[in-house]
């Protein structure tokens, strides 16, 4: 039987793109996927477009503290044999569920996978390659210590095993989306993950998106959760190879927003 993936995507006044979002988790070309949305009282039309798939969706709208709380409260009700999360204005690659569980399938011993992820903008166009190719150049040189040093697993292209979740537990609540990263680093200290040499899915760039406007925020959560498990793993010599990326990240999206003249990237 196909292990049951379960995708969790929260959202918040997510109108203009959860129902592509919706639509790549349920009309993946994979029949054993369960999609949970998990909505903070959105008051755009949101609700209005859930309420189309309720037959095909299990969602929610309610009061909650953020992103982290709704990724939290989508792990808790999730019955999945597989995990993932899919924010509302993400999509997946249309065949990577079931890439994603025949190499679960075919790999008992494996915990999480993770693929490519590419940036699209708000017409669906890929753009930023350079940070696709970037990213796609340290995936597939995967070790802990680069993990450590470097955010380089793109978060719509992560998938986990429910019982090693049971064993990690939830995401750091504060940390909202930024808590993949620490998610990423309290998963690697203990299991090697497998890579998927395919693209799995598309991240969704726009004016509003989180890491376009708090990209310095973000990076230094980044570098506090690095600093901290670099601790607790005994590697404090990585130390200085963190803060010169973290410096690199915020200087390039810098870079970049001088170019569009101060504007959102």
């Amino acid at each position: 039987m196909l292990p049951k993936i379960s995708v969790i995507t929260p959202s918040l006044n997510s109108g203009k793109f959860i129902e592509s979002a919706i639509l790549s988790i349920i009309d993946n070309d994979y029949k054993n996927v369960e999609c949970l949305v998990i909505d903070g009282k959105s008051s755009d039309n949101t609700l209005d477009i859930l309420k189309r798939y309720v037959k095909k969706i299990i969602w929610v709208s309610e009061k909650d503290k953020g992103s982290g709380d709704a990724i939290n409260k989508g792990l808790a009700k999730a019955t999945g044999d597989i995990i993932s999360v899919l924010c509302a204005d993400d999509t997946l690659e249309v065949g990577c569920l079931s890439k994603v569980a025949k190499h679960f399938m075919g790999n008992t011993s494996v915990q999480w996978i993770y693929g490519k992820c590419d940036v699209r903008n708000e017409d669906d166009v890929e753009i930023h390659k350079f940070i696709t190719w970037y990213r796609t150049f340290w995936q597939k040189r995967y070790n802990y210590n680069i993990l450590l040093t470097l955010d380089f697993i793109a978060q719509p292209a992560v998938f986990w095993r429910r019982e090693v979740m049971k064993e990690m537990g939830l995401w750091e609540n504060k940390l909202g989306i930024g808590g993949d990263y620490e998610y990423w680093l309290k998963l690697g200290a203990k299991y090697k993950p497998a890579f998927i040499n395919e693209t799995l899915a598309h991240y969704r760039w726009h004016s509003d998106c989180k890491s376009n406007n708090y990209f310095a925020r973000d990076a230094k959560i980044a570098l506090e959760n690095s600093k901290y498990y670099s601790e607790l793993s005994h590697h404090k010599f990585l130390l200085p190879l963190q803060y010169l990326n973290y410096f690199s990240v915020v200087g390039y999206y810098s870079l970049l927003k001088l170019l569009q003249g101060g504007k959102r990237i």
